[in-house]
């Protein structure tokens, strides 16, 4: 059956020092060099790869790079992109939060998922543009082929919570995805399921 391995990025500049990131071409550190690399060992060891995407930010490029490495050819996709922050783009996440309540979904929820930035996305256009891009990439699997996506933690939360029948603000609140982390999503007979989320043993 088609299985489809999902990553996030290793850890970033802006990552450590807990700054929305959005679309900034923000660097890996030396830690998140050496997340990839495990991430490119673990996937090595573990499947075969047919096709490896990532998003188009540096991040995922970078992560990504180890993969390629290892034999294969990284097609690099927009529409895995982490969310447009916006104006906001590179503020503190406690600052944001605390100044901008209205884009917390602790504190408002569903309002907060359908709030948009100023020259940004929320929440839904996010979830709707992976969405999307996940049913294209669904459909053009083989029966037995296995894909490889490294993209952010957002666009992430969203899909995987989806996939695994979890509201669109559950997804977010309780769908870890720590750096590098890998989710295996299984299809069979046209419908997804989960078979693991937000594995990092191997890191």
């Amino acid at each position: 059956m088609p299985t489809v391995l999902l990553a996030r990025h290793g850890e970033t500049t802006w990552n450590r020092e807990g700054r929305l990131q959005g679309w900034a071409p923000t660097p890996l550190t030396d830690r998140g060099h050496d997340q990839a690399k495990s991430l490119a060992a673990a996937v090595d060891d573990a499947y075969d790869l047919d096709r490896v995407y990532a998003s188009d930010l540096r991040r995922a490029r970078e992560t990504a790079a180890y993969v390629a490495e290892r034999g294969h050819d990284v097609t690099a996709e927009r529409s895995w992109r982490e969310r447009d922050i916006g104006r906001y783009q590179g503020l503190y996440k406690e600052e944001f939060y605390e100044t901008q309540p209205e884009y917390s979904l602790e504190r408002t929820g569903r309002d907060a998922f359908d709030a948009r930035p100023e020259s940004g996305e929320s929440l839904r256009d996010v979830r709707e543009r992976v969405r999307s891009d996940w049913a294209d990439l669904r459909a053009s699997l083989g029966d037995d082929e296995t894909a490889l996506v490294v993209a952010h933690g957002g666009p992430l939360q969203l899909l995987v919570g989806d996939v695994a029948g979890r509201d669109p603000v559950s997804s977010v609140l309780e769908g870890t995805q720590e750096n590098c982390a890998l989710n295996r999503l299984e299809v069979e007979d046209g419908e997804s399921r989960v078979v693991a989320e937000n594995e990092t043993a191997f890191l």
